[in-house]
């Protein structure tokens, strides 16, 4: 008789080994190359106007180029993960975007950098959801949401890396040396992922024709069992019994979750990316030197690095609620950021609390993506979700662009700011309660109490 394993059973049955640590670090480069990638052309903006002669008001749609590329990515690669397995998905991303970077070093014009920037952002659309995808599936239930988080911080400080190449090599070498590194490293990691990536074990479970594969990923995994070569593994009838379909996505309780779930993450990438981008063209348009304002973004990201870690400890014990008392916070945070005549040092701080709040939600909001999708639908789950965000994300940049030509204080500018987040907040606080009750718990799941 056949030796039969329960994919669930078998992957919450780890413990903390080499196999979790070396999942980790790769997925974590991964996604410090992307988080790089993704917010390398805002600390370029101000040197590029300059030398292209070009309204600041103009660059909201070169700098909305690459979120059309991962509007159509992010669910095209993340249904293709779906079908065909993530670890090719993100290793093809990965080469695709760092190329295109690095052609990006040798343009002349805004409308080249536009369409560059968009192809990029095809190949960084991929990333997030199969790599959110494949640790969600390879991680054991007691540790899902840290390790997740943790990888998620990834791109956070790829985000401050790209500010300190800016504020140290910038000045030297000018704005091409922005997009040399962001081309060169997921170049790197790609190369990398092809001897270290993993597939999903659930995945490899439907997939027949790929067994082989599946007994030697289990057999790293998990190295005090003994595999068979002809060992069956079983999903749960909610992963086994998906047809991957979209109408899945608002099946039973996710009928209310998942526009909530886009509503979060909507508002969260449109103040991430109205910030990201915006700030460096904001403070040199009320005089802050570009040294300074490259500082400020980089602690904005900073503070994203401290927001991830909070996720990371809190969302497993107290649910969605984290993310919505994050939003709550991130109001009076990125109001403070307009009060003119502030020291640095409090323009520091405010940056720091903005990231920590709106970078902290979006953590939260990839995580829970990656988590209450069942295995057939998840990358698909969590790509339509990156994607409808993107909505808010393009909308940042243009918004961002327009008030910077209206004749308005700094102040009033941040206070326009900061009132979507109240929309989160509710959206988010709702969101809670529907997770509790499909669940019974706090804790996350894939797997509704009443299966």
């Amino acid at each position: 008789m056949s030796q039969t394993f329960q994919v669930n059973e078998f992957v919450d049955g780890q413990k903390i080994r080499s196999f979790n640590i070396m999942l980790l670090i790769w997925s974590f480069l991964t996604m410090f190359a992307d988080g790089f990638d993704l917010n390398s052309l805002g600390f370029a903006a101000p040197d590029l106007t300059r030398e292209w002669g070009v309204e600041r008001s103009a660059m909201g749609s070169v700098l909305s180029a690459n979120l059309y590329g991962i509007f159509i990515g992010a669910p095209l690669l993340g249904w293709l993960g779906d079908k065909y397995g993530r670890r090719p998905l993100i290793i093809g991303a990965s080469f695709l975007y760092g190329i295109v970077t690095l052609i990006m070093a040798h343009t002349t014009t805004m409308e080249q950098m536009m369409v560059l920037r968009f192809i990029a952002g095809l190949g960084i659309g991929g990333i997030m959801p199969n790599t959110i995808s494949l640790n969600s599936e390879l991680s054991p239930k007691k540790y899902r949401s840290m390790l997740v988080m943790l990888m998620f911080m990834g791109i956070t400080l790829g985000s401050t890396g790209v500010g300190l190449i800016a504020y140290y090599f910038m000045p030297i070498y000018g704005w091409p040396v922005i997009f040399n590194v962001g081309g060169v490293l997921p170049i790197a990691v790609a190369i990398g992922l092809i001897f270290f990536l993993p597939e999903s074990l659930k995945l490899l479970a439907t997939k027949p024709e790929r067994h082989k594969e599946l007994i030697a990923i289990a057999r790293k995994m998990r190295p005090d069992l003994q595999v068979a070569d002809d060992a069956v593994f079983v999903n749960p009838p909610v992963v086994a019994g998906s047809e991957g379909k979209i109408g899945e996505l608002f099946k039973g309780g996710l009928a209310l979750i998942t526009p909530l779930l886009w509503i979060c993450f909507t508002i969260a990438l449109m103040l991430n990316f109205f910030l990201n981008n915006l700030i460096p063209l904001i403070f040199d348009k009320y005089g802050l030197p570009a040294q300074d304002a490259a500082l400020i973004t980089t602690w904005y990201h900073t503070g994203g690095t401290f927001g991830g870690l909070v996720i990371a400890f809190l969302l497993d014990r107290t649910g969605f609620r984290i993310v919505a008392a994050l939003f709550l916070i991130a109001v009076p945070s990125i109001a403070l950021l307009g009060f003119e005549g502030m020291p640095f040092l409090g323009l520091a701080i405010a940056s720091t609390m903005a990231g920590i709040t709106i970078l902290g939600a979006q953590a939260g909001n990839n995580a829970t993506a990656g988590l209450i999708y069942p295995t057939n639908i998840r990358g698909k789950g969590v790509g339509i979700a990156l994607s409808v965000g993107r909505i808010g994300a393009i909308v940042g940049p243009y918004a961002g662009a327009a008030l910077l030509g209206m004749d308005i204080t700094m102040r009033t500018l941040f206070l326009v700011a900061s009132a979507p987040v109240l929309i989160g907040v509710v959206a988010a606080v709702i969101l809670s309660w529907l997770c509790y009750k499909r669940f019974n718990s706090f804790q996350l799941d894939d797997t509704p109490v009443d299966n």
